[in-house]
């Protein structure tokens, strides 16, 4: 992916009865988007999304309404969106 090619950064953090991570880094993996995802002590789930900004919006919509099959989303949080040049971070993982 060479510069100008509308990648994207965005950090976020899911509200509500959220689990399985494994679901997460899923679907980033399907949409070809490489970050990372973990729980927080306060019951949130954080992480960060990089990729084309069309798919980085496809990903934010899944986080904000669908998650994973058990989870009950209340809010969505999404901060520090920015164009990027290139992939900071390689592959999707969780974070322990």
């Amino acid at each position: 992916m060479s510069a100008g090619s509308g990648l994207v950064s965005v950090d976020f953090e899911i509200f509500g009865h959220v689990q399985g991570l494994y679901y997460t880094e899923k679907e980033g993996l399907r949409l070809g988007l490489v970050g990372w995802v973990k729980n927080t002590y306060s019951g949130t789930v954080v992480g960060q999304v990089q990729g084309p900004a069309e798919e980085v919006e496809e990903m934010k919509v899944w986080l904000s309404k669908e998650g994973s099959p058990s989870s009950r989303i209340t809010k969505a949080s999404f901060s520090n969106q920015r164009s990027i040049d290139k992939l900071e971070l390689s592959g999707f993982s969780t974070r322990f």
